[in-house]
């Protein structure tokens, strides 16, 4: 089945077999030169800062640039390809060219998640698209469900996490062409595996944003982010390419829902937020399949996610609960740094109150803040919030980006993958967390001159806040070393450690497919509820129509008596007992809608 093309506002597209519209909004030039397999061609105005041409004869694969005034040669904004870097020539792309071999491909509800997040240029040797689907399999039969990709926006350089893209449209060369990431997609569906897209709306990148020279009205004049300035989302024509965006990566490479970067930095005066005009879109223009929409949010909200009466999601469908990871890492390791200081206190009943209820900060005054932070969440089903032990931002923000297993110990991390894997919440792994990866995941970026002085600089003097070290144990981000070093290494989970990371893991994947995902179809909110905690240890409970499923763990150092938790035991490791000893985890269920 041939592929659909989503036609945007702006850049290029095919308005017939051969006939190619360019279409760019350049508010601040007074006219621009399209430069298009060797001819230079004056485009025309077209009111309200908007400049166009139609070509005909224009094959697939065909080079352009815009020419500015003052003789600056730039990419198209909204690119769908680049021949090579974020600043040379885009290329003009006919989407309906591919064809999908699972066309048919339906979805899979939220309920069934377990997302896998991956980053393609580190997740294999060759970090390219095409490279990772011959792990798919590998992923399926471990017992994940959705994969959530890192942003594969073009960014600066070949080398980098991809949050500071610029052409918003355009799948990283580096990692491969359009067609090599909707292939990436379409093998994914084949496996049963669910495909996300981490998408950023909140800022570009320092390289290769040319926007400020096209249309200097694309950014607010008075309001920066903490990447860079603020986008003017009131105005039009940035409204038109923000809001496109997401409908473009969703409907042209057929993703089953998209992340979205920092919401909180995501500031606009319209009478309906961007954010909800583009979650309502989604939701009336895509309906042939599932589609989950998340956010990431350090306000601690609800209100882009409510439910209607029959469960469903109007708007986003879950929020990532930073809230959890930050109490269980202090848990874990006793760090009480930067962000970590506001779950220094009595951490054991932060991780319980995050379990039963979802945030930690209800209105509560953040310690490292000084002011209120979050609302009353007790509301939301378990469903509504992604946990994680980690991700690539916390394992990342660390000078040296260990992972827990480094910082807690194996015995500790297996029972707090155990709960997260094992909680109602929806749990994401970050890529190797399943066989017990040691190797880190750092910073790293492919910048050159006074922006890599820069960036390596800024970025030891922020690290030395996340971890305490001093800025000259970062590693350098700019070297090609610091990138190769946050690889994974796929002889350990062919090895007899690894492996035995890979049967546990997969044992509990089992468990949550048969026991705790029918119980979140039916899942209210309120269902929550905090039995006891004591030093390093923890025990909740949530109640649902069919039963209720009870969990309490113990990386203390002390064995703790049990409270009373009735039904079966679904999961003891490393083995039941009366009591609960140092670094273990009971999971019960009970029949029934109360204890």
């Amino acid at each position: 089945m041939e592929s659909k093309s989503f036609h945007k506002r702006w850049g290029a597209e095919y308005v017939a077999a051969d006939t190619v519209r360019f279409r760019l909004w350049a508010s601040g030039q007074e006219n621009v030169t399209l430069r298009l397999a060797g001819e230079e061609i004056a485009m025309r105005p077209a009111g309200e800062g908007w400049f166009e041409h139609q070509a005909t004869g224009i094959a697939p694969g065909t080079e352009y640039q815009y020419q500015l005034a003052d003789g600056l040669t730039i990419p198209d904004p909204a690119s769908r390809a680049q021949k090579a870097d974020v600043n040379g020539p885009s290329l003009v792309i006919d989407p309906t060219r591919y064809r999908w071999q699972h066309s048919g491909w339906q979805g899979r509800p939220w309920e069934e998640a377990v997302v896998y997040e991956m980053h393609i240029g580190t997740f294999t040797p060759e970090g390219t698209f095409r490279a990772a689907i011959e792990k798919l399999p590998y992923l399926a039969e471990l017992g994940i469900t959705m994969l959530e990709v890192l942003p594969v926006s073009q960014f600066g350089g070949n080398r980098g996490w991809g949050y500071d893209g610029v052409l918003l449209y355009a799948p990283h060369s580096a990692y491969g062409t359009p067609d090599d990431f909707k292939a990436f997609v379409d093998a994914a569906h084949g496996h049963g595996l669910s495909v996300v897209l981490d998408i950023v709306l909140n800022h570009f990148g320092p390289e290769g944003n040319y926007l400020p020279a096209l249309s200097p009205d694309f950014f607010h004049k008075d309001r920066m982010t903490p990447w860079g300035a603020g986008i003017a989302y009131d105005v039009a024509a940035t409204r038109d390419y923000i809001v496109e965006a997401p409908l473009y990566w969703l409907q042209e490479f057929h993703l089953d829902g998209l992340r979205f970067d920092a919401i909180d930095q995501i500031e606009d005066s319209a009478d309906k937020h961007v954010l909800i005009e583009i979650a309502e879109r989604i939701r009336t223009e895509i309906t042939d399949r599932p589609i989950h929409l998340t956010t990431e949010d350090s306000r601690n909200v609800i209100f882009l996610h409510p439910r209607n009466e029959d469960g469903s999601t109007p708007l986003f469908t879950g929020e990532w609960n930073d809230d959890f990871h930050n109490a269980v890492h202090v848990l874990a390791t006793g760090e009480t740094h930067a962000y970590y200081q506001d779950f220094a206190d009595e951490p054991e009943k932060r991780v319980a109150r995050a379990l039963a209820e979802g945030f930690v900060y209800q209105g509560e005054v953040s310690r490292q803040k000084g002011e209120k932070r979050g609302v009353d969440s007790t509301g939301q089903p378990p469903q509504a919030f992604v946990d994680f032990i980690q991700n690539h931002d916390q394992i990342g923000n660390r000078a040296q980006g260990e992972r827990l297993i480094s910082l807690a110990g194996a015995a500790r991390t297996k029972v707090l993958l155990a709960t997260l894997l094992l909680s109602p919440h929806i749990p994401l792994l970050f890529m190797g967390e399943e066989y017990g990866e040691t190797n880190p995941f750092l910073f790293f970026t492919d910048f050159q001159g006074d922006l890599a002085n820069a960036v390596r600089e800024g970025r030891a003097r922020e690290f030395e806040g996340h971890a305490g070290h001093e800025g000259e144990d970062v590693p350098d981000p700019n070297a090609e070393s610091t990138f190769t070093l946050s690889k994974l290494d796929w002889a350990k989970p062919a090895g007899a450690e690894g492996s035995a990371w890979l049967d546990f893991t997969r044992q509990l994947l089992a468990l949550r497919r048969e026991k705790v995902v029918p119980l979140l179809a039916t899942a209210g909110g309120r269902c929550g509820k905090v039995i006891t905690t004591a030093e390093g240890f923890v025990a909740v409970s949530w109640t649902f129509p069919a039963g209720t499923l009870s969990m309490a763990l113990n990386i203390g150092d002390s064995t703790r008596p049990l409270p009373d938790q009735p039904g079966e035991t679904i999961f003891a490791w490393p083995k039941a007992g009366n009591d609960l000893p140092q670094h273990s985890i009971l999971v019960r269920f009970s029949q029934g809608g109360s204890q």
